[in-house]
């Protein structure tokens, strides 16, 4: 198993760019290419300053030599399927049944032209059949330009189109009739318009020749433009949570793409996305940019994770690290940790609860305290990651319970929250930091109001996809949470006392359960 900073998937202008860019970082890449690229029919590439008209292949071929002079490793393959793995890296399978894993990845997979079915359009797609005129419009200029109508920006192609050549036709094919103001607009510019469908394209020495519609007519062209509907290529990626989303133009839906921010940066931790897989209208030097924007991006992320674990080792190379750091860290490597979703053991045990006055310990990324807070309850969370605590208050402002809840920030094993309360809450107060759990569950329940309610959620095993994941840690039953709280004969009746199992998703995506215990106690 072949390890890497990070594997760029797909090696055209944006991924040799962003794998240049992580290279010259000193970082170990792996750039994983089918050698089919999107443009490979093509001639040359254009407005590509100081490459203008270099073949496609050429200029792959370059990329290739100049990111191998930097330690980048090209791999002649496909990804065939994609995992998280436990620990966050990612586990690519390629299609010669090898696998490597990375700690990051840029997609820059590119996109699929679905051509309409015309019997000779694949044919010359690329050379007389053409998309953009900013690729292929010099080329063709004056000469006889056909637009292929297969939707409703067909117009503002042929207008566009008009640009290059006086001699410009529309034919409607499977479009609506322009609108009497579209049609006014052709008129003005010269561009002519054939009704009907086209059935086929007229072909003589392997170049176009003219278009012939159903009537049978033949009309003399030597280009034909049209737009083609584009789709992302994800594919094997999907089980990563890599979604992709209709992108429109003029109000109509012209593909799919990957969303991605500015620097590249998807929605799943780890992914990036670069090109045309995530802009779909980019030309070939805006990919390679936003390549090299997107490995900036990656080798920054990679820092900051190495920054904080480097941190880390030192605190516990001169000290202990303290459970604030720990989880500081924890909540650190990721933007969001937690769902932002209550716990479900808390809405099943107490949706019918009236509110009142509640505490919520270990409150984390602050799900609980909120869902509470909406149901009219108010809350003192209490948590030892400062990190968290600012996450969950701002998930309070935008939910609009803010001034429902009090954040307070304890090692509940050196303070607690003051008062009385009419519940508290301490759902997977777990922790591989030595954690006086007993003693703060004891704590806990001389919190609880006369009539007040005591919840306490724990894990009754590890996850199903990791074995004995931290021997040194106990999993209590409820039973011997019951008996640790030591409490007053008489005083408490058991409402819930029960093992369950619950839906839980694994790092790789796939859905699978978890072993869980809740104890519920009113106090009498």
């Amino acid at each position: 198993m072949k390890t890497y900073d990070v594997v760029v998937i797909g090696g055209g202008a944006a991924g040799l760019s962003g794998a240049l860019t992580l290279g010259r970082a000193r970082r170990s890449v792996l750039v994983v290419d089918s050698g089919r690229p999107r443009n490979a029919p093509a001639e040359g590439v254009h407005v590509y300053l100081g490459r203008e008209g270099t073949p496609p292949s050429e200029l792959l071929a370059a990329g290739r030599e100049e990111v191998a002079a930097y330690g980048v490793r090209v791999e002649n393959a496909a990804v065939t399927g994609a995992e998280r793995l436990g620990d966050g890296r990612f586990r690519l399978t390629l299609d010669d049944g090898t696998a490597v894993e990375a700690a990051r990845l840029l997609v820059a997979t590119g996109l699929i032209d679905e051509l309409p079915p015309l019997p000779g359009l694949a044919e010359l797609w690329g050379k007389d059949v053409l998309h953009c005129p900013y690729c292929h419009g010099w080329e063709v200029r004056d000469q006889a330009i056909g637009v292929l109508g297969t939707g409703p920006l067909a117009v503002h192609q042929a207008l566009l189109w008009r640009q290059w050549s006086d001699d410009v036709t529309l034919f409607l094919h499977t479009m609506d009739k322009p609108s009497g103001e579209q049609r006014e607009q052709l008129d003005a510019r010269g561009v002519a318009v054939v009704e009907g469908e086209v059935a086929e394209l007229v072909l003589k020495d392997g170049r176009l020749h003219g278009v012939r519609t159903a009537d049978g007519r033949e009309h003399a062209r030597q280009a034909l433009a049209l737009g083609t509907r584009l789709t992302a290529r994800v594919g094997p990626l999907a089980p990563l949570g890599l979604e992709t989303a209709e992108m429109e133009m003029g109000g109509h839906v012209v593909g799919t793409h990957i969303p991605a921010d500015p620097t590249g940066r998807t929605s799943v931790p780890g992914v990036w996305a670069a090109g045309n897989v995530t802009s779909l209208f980019e030309q070939v030097i805006g990919s390679a940019a936003a390549g090299v924007k997107a490995g900036a991006a990656i080798n920054a992320d990679l820092i900051e994770e190495e920054t904080r674990a480097a941190v880390t080792a030192r605190r516990a190379g001169r000290a202990e690290v303290t459970p604030e750091e720990l989880w500081d860290g924890r909540y650190s490597e990721r933007e969001r940790l937690w769902t932002g979703e209550p716990n479900v053991v808390l809405v099943r045990e107490l949706s019918d609860l009236p509110p009142g006055r509640a505490l919520d310990l270990g409150s984390g990324e602050g799900g609980d305290a909120v869902w509470l807070a909406k149901r009219g309850w108010r809350v003192t969370a209490a948590d030892v990651s400062g990190v968290a605590l600012r996450r969950a208050a701002e998930l309070a402002e935008r939910m609009g319970v803010a001034d429902r809840i009090d954040w307070q920030q304890h090692d509940l094993g050196r303070s607690f929250p003051e008062g009385t309360y009419d519940l508290v809450t301490a759902c997977y107060l777990h922790s591989t930091h030595d954690l006086p759990r007993e003693e703060i569950l004891r704590a806990a329940a001389a919190a609880v109001a006369p009539g007040g309610v005591l919840l306490v959620a724990g894990h009754a095993a590890g996850p199903s996809w990791e074995h004995n994941p931290h021997p040194d840690v106990h999993l209590p039953t409820p039973r011997e949470v019951y008996e640790s709280l030591d409490l007053a004969e008489g005083e408490w009746e058991v409402l819930k006392d029960a093992e369950f199992e619950r839906p839980q998703t694994a790092p790789d995506g796939t859905l699978t359960t978890r072993k869980d215990n809740v104890l519920t106690l009113r106090r009498l």
